[in-house]
């Protein structure tokens, strides 16, 4: 048995080493350009912020093949990801994947048949042909250089050991020392990954491991093996960025306020998070919106939101919402992570890019409502949740930035637009932040418009919010009141107070009372919530230029 167990282990070496040969050889030469940290932001060899913007896209399911090829060319696929917007894409893996040598042998078309998906055989045989017959490792690095082909950098990311849909407390994969978690075994599958994408220059970071979580979970454990993993990559590959997620399904991150994670490199550590709207049950629709998200966001913030004040990056790596936009509490939830989102300005990941499954949980095709995509791949699913996030899509602060001027921008996080001015005879209105006009927030809480006179003032409830000159009468101071901190009121001259909302019919800014301050859960305060966010003259995000990596139409190798 031991023998045995020496020439697998020794074969599996040699098939690996030659994989990171056979990879070379139909990788085109790449001039890699890695990414550090600075604080709390992550940067280019410049200095300048590069705000990670990503999508997920799962390969981490039974057949191990990203989602979707059966349906549209990889091409395709990656072109359509840098035209939404998002310059990122947290490409998950199972470690079987690399640990696995009949798995990872596999032919793209053995994994299908072992699973009866012959319609997804059919799929893949008109839309990528040259992938069918490509070892699963081997589609694996054909996806990622699609991505560079479209100068979409990747985030490749541990999701579970067994491929399969995740997550449960008791499903094996949850936490080192489970059924399926062997912690050298995982710390052996990440080195092989890293070394595997060593120079490959838009693979900027590798998340170690996707939400530890079950009932062994513990902190002496966290540090002692995420320690050794973060070394092993760092080793294997120090172009990446090492990402590091916490405990509870990568909810809680607040053990490391008290004791740092001890490490040999600088520059290249990175905390995750996780937050969706049925983290906390269905606390948004069966609460007042404005104390669940003041509640939320405290939590958050205690549990790993510090982090960003400690300077360490953080990296918002799931989130995400039912895109069909009937689900009230993912709604609510929505508007508050906005909110953060624009005030904090964090990096992140929404789950998820995919329309629909091969498989998941045994049902085939299922549709996947949280993507970004329809269920064929070929069309948006929701495009006014689109319009929406490329607010967030853009960094609005960060270094390497000098010729920008710090200032204020009004956001709304309902619509994910500022307050803009398109003239001194126009309503102030809403508009794309990058048209945002500069603000300034005085210590008297005056709203001035940077470069002037003018500051922000209420007229009466139902009437248009105007630009005076005259910054000390009522109506021209503004404070956050509620608990969700996103109100926006002043006091009228006739000792009756106003919020901050907008016109539905045209987005232009009104005062109207206060609402849902408090109590009602049947109440939607989302057109009053603003947000007085840090901002800089940006106008456009950077983007990593890559050239081009894989030939998916190469000739095919026998592994």
């Amino acid at each position: 048995m031991g023998r045995f167990s020496f020439l697998f282990f020794f074969l599996f070496f040699l098939f690996f080493t030659f994989l990171s040969v056979l990879h070379l050889s139909f990788l085109k030469p790449v001039r890699a350009q890695p990414l550090y940290t600075n604080s709390r932001w992550i940067v280019d060899e410049d200095g300048g912020r590069v705000k990670l913007a990503c999508v997920n896209w799962p390969t981490h399911l039974e057949a191990v093949v990203a989602e979707g090829l059966s349906k549209q060319p990889v091409g395709m696929i990656s072109k359509r990801i840098a035209s939404m917007g998002f310059n990122c894409v947290r490409l998950t893996w199972p470690l079987f994947l690399a640990t696995n040598q009949s798995l990872a042998s596999l032919t793209v078309r053995q994994s299908f048949q072992r699973l009866g998906l012959l319609e997804s055989i059919a799929g893949f045989q008109a839309n990528n042909p040259s992938m069918l017959d490509l070892p699963l490792i081997s589609a694996y690095q054909a996806v990622v250089s699609g991505l560079a082909d479209n100068n979409v950098m990747v985030i490749l990311d541990n999701h579970l050991s067994k491929p399969g849909w995740c997550c449960s407390s008791f499903d094996g994969n949850g936490f080192f020392g489970d059924q399926y978690f062997d912690p050298d075994l995982w710390v052996e599958g990440l080195t092989r990954m890293a070394r595997l994408f060593r120079g490959v220059a838009n693979v900027v970071g590798m998340s170690l491991r996707n939400e530890l979580r079950g009932p062994k979970q513990n902190v002496k454990d966290w540090y002692k093996y995420m320690q050794k993993g973060a070394e092993a990559v760092h080793l294997a590959n120090p172009d990446v960025l090492v990402i590091v997620s916490g405990l509870n399904y990568d909810t809680d991150l607040s053990f490391v306020l008290k004791q740092e994670l001890e490490l040999t490199f600088t520059g290249k550590l990175v905390f995750e998070m996780h937050w969706y709207g049925f983290t906390d049950g269905s606390a948004w629709e069966s609460g007042n919106p404005n104390q669940v998200c003041g509640r939320v966001v405290g939590s958050i913030m205690g549990r790993g939101g510090v982090l960003l004040e400690k300077g360490w990056p953080l990296f918002i790596s799931e989130f995400g919402v039912d895109q069909r936009g009937t689900n009230v509490n993912d709604n609510r939830y929505l508007n508050c992570f906005f909110g953060l989102a624009a005030e904090l300005d964090f990096d992140w990941a929404l789950w998820t890019l995919i329309g629909s499954y091969y498989t998941r949980e045994g049902v085939i095709g299922m549709e996947e409502f949280y993507g970004m995509l329809n269920w064929n791949w070929c069309g948006i699913r929701n495009s006014s949740f689109l319009r929406r996030i490329s607010a967030l899509q853009a960094p609005f602060q960060g270094p390497g930035l000098s010729d920008a001027k710090p200032h204020k921008a009004i956001f709304h996080p309902a619509t994910g637009l500022c307050v803009v001015k398109k003239s001194v005879f126009e309503p102030l209105t809403l508009g794309p932040c990058m048209k945002s006009d500069s603000w300034t927030y005085t210590p008297q809480k005056t709203l001035m418009m940077k470069g002037t006179y003018l500051c922000l003032q209420a007229d009466g409830p139902g009437k248009p919010g105007k630009l005076g000159i005259v910054c000390t009468e009522p109506g021209s101071n503004w404070e956050t009141i509620s608990d969700s901190k996103m109100h926006l009121v002043t006091k009228l001259d006739d000792g009756t107070t106003v919020c901050l909302d907008i016109d539905d019919s045209n987005n232009n800014i009104v005062t109207n009372a206060c609402k849902c301050l408090n109590g009602d859960n049947s109440c939607d305060p989302a057109s009053q919530w603003f947000k007085i966010v840090n901002a800089t003259n940006i106008l456009t995000r950077p983007v990593i230029q890559i050239s081009s990596n894989l030939d998916v139409n190469g000739p095919k190798h026998d592994i």
